[in-house]
């Protein structure tokens, strides 16, 4: 069997995670910064641990890996040292990131990924695997399609890695896609979308779907929007949240996202797909994507989760369903 490497697995979702590989019977270990915290989940676990730093000397520390999946954010710290360190090792490198810089960056070691025989493969999480596949899916509901925009509903409380993260796609400002070119959008104005209950008011946001969604659809014109309710979007000093919401306020708040499509003939197609709460959906889709890469499904160079599994790949999921509106 072909070996995957959890990086980040005493966090709040590398440690779903890592009981996610473990009841799926794959050949793991866990890595981290914290050898105490690795040790006794490593124990519980009844797996290898590896400590290391995200940093330059990372990839000594992947001799007899196949895949690293990063569940260490925020990735603007990590996925850089360590896609370039399985650029050196040769392993496939996979994440959960939600900022759109580590797509950027991803897109342009896209090419020395290849000529490696690596595959950089971020966000297979609920940031993009839902909203990537959704895409696809709305994108054939009409002909020649030019224009996309995505709407999230974030609802619920936040993890504090989550909340991190989003700060730091907060911080690469807002941004859109025309006719192919991804471009600062600093007056973009918010919008209204229906997640099934009526229009709510969607905030522009620059989420990694402005680069996965042109790489997987080719539609050349894309915006994001995101819908914020109840606590999501916490303030003050993120260090102290908590890990992240209970087992009780995920089941408490599914996940939402809907899609809009304008073809050329101005025909517009809306779709909406619902799932388990994302923090709930974000370690079984990496773990099943993960599966799936040890077991050959594979392209070198940088990948997209609807391009290399498939439209259909978010519903393998339990629990989610896509509607066409």
């Amino acid at each position: 069997m072909k070996k995957l490497l959890t990086y980040g697995a005493t966090g709040y979702t590398g440690r779903m995670a890592a009981d996610r590989a473990k009841a799926l019977g794959l050949d793991f270990e866990i890595a981290g910064r914290n050898q105490p915290r690795l040790a006794s989940l490593a124990e519980q676990l009844g797996v290898s641990l590896r400590v290391f730093e995200a940093d330059a000397g990372a990839a000594q520390a992947l001799a007899g890996i196949d895949v690293l999946l990063n569940f260490a954010g925020p990735f603007a710290k990590t996925a850089e040292p360590l896609m370039r360190a399985c650029l050196e090792a040769g392993v496939d490198y996979l994440d959960i990131a939600a900022e759109i810089n580590v797509y950027r960056l991803a897109e342009r070691l896209g090419a020395e990924a290849a000529e490696a025989g690596v595959m950089l493969l971020p966000g297979v999480g609920w940031d993009v695997v839902p909203t990537d596949c959704l895409a696809v899916h709305v994108a054939q509901r009409v002909q020649e399609p030019q224009s996309l925009k995505v709407a999230l509903q974030v609802p619920g409380s936040m993890s504090r890695g989550s909340a991190m993260s989003v700060s730091e796609i907060i911080g690469a400002g807002l941004m859109t896609r025309i006719d192919g070119h991804l471009v600062s959008a600093p007056d973009a104005k918010p919008q209204e979308f229906d997640f099934g209950e009526g229009l709510v008011p969607c905030a522009p946001l620059s989420f990694a779907d402005l680069v996965t969604g042109w790489h997987s659809t080719g539609i050349p014109n894309i915006a994001m929007f995101v819908h914020v309710s109840g606590d999501a979007f916490p303030e003050g000093d993120l260090s102290q949240l908590p890990d992240g919401p209970t087992a009780e306020q995920r089941d408490a708040h599914r996940a939402r996202a809907v899609a809009e499509v304008r073809g050329a003939d101005g025909t517009v197609a809306h779709s909406m797909i619902e799932t388990v709460n994302g923090y709930s959906y974000t370690p079984l889709a990496a773990l099943e994507a993960a599966r799936r890469v040890l077991e050959g499904e594979r392209r070198t160079g940088f990948e997209t989760p609807a391009r290399l599994f498939g439209g259909g790949f978010a519903e393998t999921i339990e629990g989610t369903t896509i509607t066409d509106l």
